[in-house]
């Protein structure tokens, strides 16, 4: 299992987790209000009988009991309904009017609520006092604050590792770059050292030209290193030529049962802003993984199309496919279905194409063994 599946996997054992804790919440908090509403009944029930006890007491009894029972009562809004269905008493209720309380005694009733009946007496409608109703709320209340704190910590968490991501790329392109200069000089001098002291050596000099062309692409490589982590400049260039350029150089490189359709390149011009160095890093990329998912034959095609201020540019191939649930994976670094190969190419031209181009490059279609088709989206020229 790669990295990425057990990201996955890891995932979705969170959010079972998180559904589990959510839902344990919901249930504690139930019993609680039940418990809570229970009580607030039986206290109302109380309320009802100590009001019951002052209304028919005598001038002999101790009223000081139901008195406090009665003014304890701060939090439950609470409706007295005498036998002939008039309001006599309420308690808590913001406004006191009697259309006001009718019309929350006839809420009640619509909403099948059960009064509590005090026998001889009357019957009391209340509602739930503010405590029991944001116990009720508790549980959603706590989800939001839960959900933002793990939203922003892994908006910090994300933004730091990318950070750190970009540090350790940087470094090791220009690392890169630098190791890869010192042997490239030396093999320029000695190239010119072989062919001043055989100079009229035919063979010799065939090879040594080979091996020049060699040397200056491990120098374009090592340019395309060097411009990692800086700002690199952006020219108005053919679009068509640049591609033409990727072609000759990885058709030379392609076994012969593997078909490239390009565009003319004597079509007319369509200028692009691009660096070339790095956008045939991206296109080598795009082409190196096509050939890898052909097994020696089959067919690459790329199109040019002008879509209003944009220019997108699709290479499709006839390869293995890609999983739609790799769209974003194949993107990420260290991803790659090779026995070799360290799963940074896509990741590289990802970073060149939307960092330094202002872009987009994409998986647009892909189908399991039949094709894929990745789209680069760059902008057009202004003249």
């Amino acid at each position: 299992m790669d990295i990425y599946s057990k990201k996955s996997t890891w995932k979705i054992y969170l959010a079972i987790a998180g559904i589990v804790i959510v839902i344990l919440s919901l249930l504690y908090t139930n019993y609680l209000t039940q418990k809570l509403a229970e009580g607030e009944r039986n206290y109302v029930a109380i309320w009802g009988e100590a009001m019951q006890v002052i209304a028919n007491s005598d001038e002999n009894v101790d009223l000081t009991l139901p008195t406090r029972i009665i003014n304890g009562n701060t939090t439950i809004p609470v409706i007295l309904v005498n036998l002939q269905g008039h309001i006599d008493f309420n308690r808590n209720f913001g406004d006191d009017s009697d259309s006001h309380l009718a019309n929350q005694v006839n809420k009640m009733d619509k909403k099948g609520f059960q009064p509590i009946d005090i026998p001889g007496f009357g019957k009391l409608y209340y509602q739930e006092s503010n405590t029991l109703r944001l116990l009720r709320y508790f549980p959603f209340v706590q989800l939001i604050l839960i959900s933002a704190f793990i939203a922003f910590g892994y908006l910090g968490f994300s933004s730091a590792r990318r950070s750190e991501q970009n540090r350790v790329w940087v470094g090791m392109a220009k690392e890169t770059a630098h190791q890869l200069g010192t042997p490239i000089s030396g093999m320029v001098a000695w190239i010119e050292h072989l062919k001043t002291i055989r100079e009229n050596d035919i063979d010799v000099h065939e090879i040594l030209d080979e091996l020049g062309n060699d040397v200056s692409r491990l120098e374009l490589i090592a340019e395309r290193f060097s411009k990692i982590g800086s700002v690199p400049s952006l020219d108005n260039v053919n679009i068509y030529q640049e591609l033409e350029n990727c072609r000759v150089y990885m058709q030379r490189r392609a076994p012969r049962k593997v078909h490239f359709h390009f565009p003319d390149p004597d079509t007319d011009p369509m200028l692009v802003r691009l660096n070339p160095p790095l956008f045939e890093w991206v296109v080598e990329n795009l082409l190196r993984n096509a050939l890898d998912s052909m097994d020696g034959h089959g067919s690459i095609t790329v199109e040019v199309f002008e879509e209003d201020k944009a220019i997108a540019i699709e290479v499709t191939d006839t390869g293995k496919g890609i999983p739609l649930s790799k769209f974003k994976t194949v993107f990420q670094p260290g991803y790659t279905t090779k026995k070799r190969g360290w799963g940074l190419g896509l990741s590289l031209s990802k970073r060149i194409i939307e960092e330094y181009h202002s872009g987009k490059i994409f998986v647009k279609r892909s189908e399991e063994n039949k094709g894929t088709t990745f789209c680069i989206k760059l902008q057009k020229a202004t003249a």
